[in-house]
């Protein structure tokens, strides 16, 4: 098998952990809009329903760094597997079992915990594995897989409520919608024992002659040779991990701007669209609940195309210019959202409007900051400083998934700003991204994980 292939291959079984991510973050969107009314919800019950497997997302990404480091990259995405599978049977525990909120709830988190693990390991796998000049591509493979895992479900969804009546829907058409995620996992958990270990953790356990012998499967010879020159040179300039604090020089200002980072994709409101989005077309935009799954799928399939945009671009165009466009795009897709939410004009404007701000984040925020994130951290305290950054992306996630149907839902909101108050305060943290973007995140385009040190060093006088 050739090299190329064969990294394709890697990236592409690593990204199935993306495609759960997709599936058990979008299973959600359709088995809220029944099982809410199966268990009666509030509106506060129903956001903690939906953001409570987030909580699980944020302490899997506390663990994941650790673990990643103590068991490597790929036992870290086993075990994340095993996670996904508990929690898809058990979310949609048969009607003859306890099934209650707290039940649901629990197992949710179980989810989380699993996509938190595997929302650090798989691109970092990815960006341990890959050349430079191919990196930003194959790492935006697992975006690719998780807004592939949200059409998968849509369309799962649609099916499975479309061929059950609204009664049994409610009653277990949800129940069968998390079982569906049950087939994904299967096939991640056997495929993850087929693929390599990373060959940057291997050397970082001085286990020299398996990352050696990884890297020539990967490279080639030729390439190999450089590729350990870059490793070993990196592991003798940081030497020993232990000690490591997050105070020290040029540690703690990495660790803040790949949180912000983090915690502004999520302030785009771009999970308040995909886990609501059928409240959203039912409430806010007047469709009927026959039609709600229908307009998921349309969600979804313009997700799921412009990601092939980032794709083929990001290492042309670099990362910068694309969260710059994409942000530009959000903002002119919530303005037509909310202009028409607080004239009264809903219609057809409204849909474009929620479709413009979908295509420009998977164009942008959604795969550009896997990349920066599995990128711009050094060797030795990528996996920890990942987590950091990572687990305050998933605690901005709670925050707006929380929050979301309750501003949505308040008399200022229906009163004062007929339903639009939400997109207009999203609006407002785009403008704040691009600020941010501009001033602190360097462009990494075509540089070796290696070289990308010298970066922060300059920057910061850091000395890892």
């Amino acid at each position: 098998m050739n090299n190329k292939l064969f990294i394709i291959l890697i990236a592409a079984v690593a990204s199935i952990g993306g495609l759960l991510f997709g599936y058990d973050t979008g299973v959600i969107n359709g088995t809220q809009f029944y099982f809410s009314k199966y268990f009666n919800l509030t509106d506060v019950q129903k956001g903690w329903a939906v953001s409570s497997a987030v909580l699980g997302c944020l302490g899997g990404a506390l663990v994941a760094g650790p673990l990643s480091k103590v068991i490597g990259r790929k036992n870290s995405l086993i075990v994340s597997a095993l996670l996904f599978t508990l929690s898809a049977w058990g979310s949609g525990l048969p009607s003859f079992l306890p099934q209650t909120l707290d039940m649901l709830v629990f197992f949710r988190i179980i989810g989380g915990i699993g996509i938190g693990i595997a929302s650090i390991n798989a691109p970092m796998y990815i960006a341990e594995i890959a050349p430079a000049r191919q990196r930003g591509n194959l790492v935006t493979y697992y975006q690719l897989a998780i807004v592939t895992g949200f059409f998968v479900v849509f369309l799962a969804t649609y099916f499975i409520g479309n061929n059950l009546s609204e009664a049994e829907n409610i009653e277990s058409g949800w129940r069968v919608m998390f079982w569906s995620e049950l087939i994904p996992c299967f096939l991640f958990l056997i495929l993850l024992f087929l693929v390599p270990k990373s060959p940057r953790w291997l050397a970082l356990k001085q286990r020299m002659e398996e990352a050696r012998t990884v890297l020539v499967k990967i490279h080639g010879e030729e390439m190999a040779i450089e590729e350990e020159k870059e490793i070993n040179k990196s592991i003798e300039k940081e030497g020993s991990s232990e000690g490591f604090s997050i105070f020290a020089k040029g540690i703690l200002p990495l660790i803040l701007i790949g949180s912000i980072l983090s915690i502004l994709q999520q302030t785009t409101g771009i999970n308040a669209v995909l886990y609501y989005g059928a409240d959203i077309f039912e409430k806010a935009l007047g469709f009927g609940q026959e039609d709600v799954l229908e307009q998921q799928i349309l969600l979804a399939a313009v997700n799921f195309i412009f990601t092939f945009i980032a794709m083929f671009s990001v290492d042309k165009l670099g990362r910068k210019p694309l969260v710059i466009i994409g942000c530009i795009g959000m903002i002119i897709g919530f303005m037509l959202l909310g202009v028409t939410l607080k004239t009264g004009n809903v219609g057809v404007v409204s849909l474009i409007g929620i479709l413009v701000f979908i295509g420009s984040f998977a164009m942008s925020m959604g795969p550009i900051t896997w990349v920066l994130l599995a990128e711009m951290f050094p060797n030795r305290v990528r996996s920890v400083i990942l987590s950091i950054a990572v687990a305050a992306q998933w605690a901005g996630n709670y925050m707006v998934s929380q929050t979301f149907p309750i501003i949505a839902g308040s008399e200022v909101n229906a009163t004062n700003w007929n339903g639009s108050l939400p997109y207009f305060l999203f609006s407002i943290f785009l403008v704040v991204l691009i600020g941010f973007t501009l001033k602190y995140i360097p462009e990494t385009k075509g540089r070796s994980l290696e070289s990308l040190e010298e970066i922060w060093e300059s920057k910061f006088g850091a000395k890892f």
